[in-house]
């Protein structure tokens, strides 16, 4: 599913005279890949030559400016030659990569936000695992911060892609005591004396070895990962505008 997304003016300077609507990053990315791909990694990821240009990390180069006069004038030093492409080109290339380093919050996603938080809450149950602003279940991220912290592909990614292994601290664990007592939840920490876990019932238990008759791991995380498929396109787009907008910033960020 393709999202209508654009990168907010704050994100864009001036001197950009193409905008920063779906079509230009569409053709940046498509641009990028095109030229770019020689050294850099297919879609921004590292190449054999040169840095990721979408990653999660700090760059020397930020700003628009930066970007634009990197790709059109190359960099002195470098192995990072001028590209000798049309400068509606180059700003095309740098919306694209400005759009795959922002996170949500910087981003403008089509959709319903109070529409959205009603699909978190109802239908897609996402509240059962996680917390937004106090409210919620334990057994998932607290997703208060959620728009500030990853971009949009991050989140996009978290509701439709598979991860080969849960992440650390959520783990699905079941536990049975020698008291007989059966506990499932997730893993939060454990060592070769105790185990700390949070159960189903959003409480934190605490175990020593010595208490633990059995310990049983699953291989999948409990975060489902159809939900453009179990949602209506609508519900989905939704759902995305609600989250993009998850920030300490304020309920209303833009």
């Amino acid at each position: 599913m393709v999202l209508l997304l654009a990168l907010s003016t704050s994100a864009l300077g001036a001197d950009n005279p193409l905008g920063s609507g779906p079509e230009v990053i569409a053709e940046g990315h498509a641009l990028f890949n095109k030229l770019c791909t020689v050294c850099h990694g297919v879609d921004g990821v590292a190449g054999d030559r040169g840095p990721a240009m979408a990653a999660s990390r700090r760059y020397l180069r930020r700003t628009d400016e930066e970007l634009f006069h990197a790709i059109q004038d190359g960099i002195p030093g470098s192995q990072m030659p001028p590209m000798g492409i049309s400068e509606d080109d180059v700003w095309k290339i740098v919306v694209w990569i400005r759009s795959e380093r922002a996170k949500a919050i910087d981003v403008h996603v089509e959709g319903d936000r109070q529409q959205g938080s009603e699909v978190f809450w109802g239908k897609a149950d996402c509240g059962r695992c996680h917390v937004v602003r106090g409210r919620g279940g334990l057994l998932g991220p607290d997703l208060t911060n959620l728009g500030a912290r990853m971009s949009l592909k991050q989140i996009r990614e978290a509701l439709t892609v598979e991860k080969p292994h849960p992440p650390f601290g959520f783990r699905p664990v079941t536990v049975k005591t020698k008291e007989g007592r059966t506990i499932s939840g997730v893993s939060k920490n454990e060592h070769n004396f105790s185990l700390q876990m949070i159960g189903d019932d959003d409480r934190l238990h605490l175990f020593a070895r010595d208490e633990i008759d059995e310990i049983t791991y699953a291989d999948k995380s409990l975060m489902p990962t159809d939900y453009n498929e179990r949602l209506s396109a609508a519900e989905y787009q939704n759902l995305m505008a609600f989250l993009s907008r998850l920030s300490l910033r304020g309920r209303d960020s833009e």
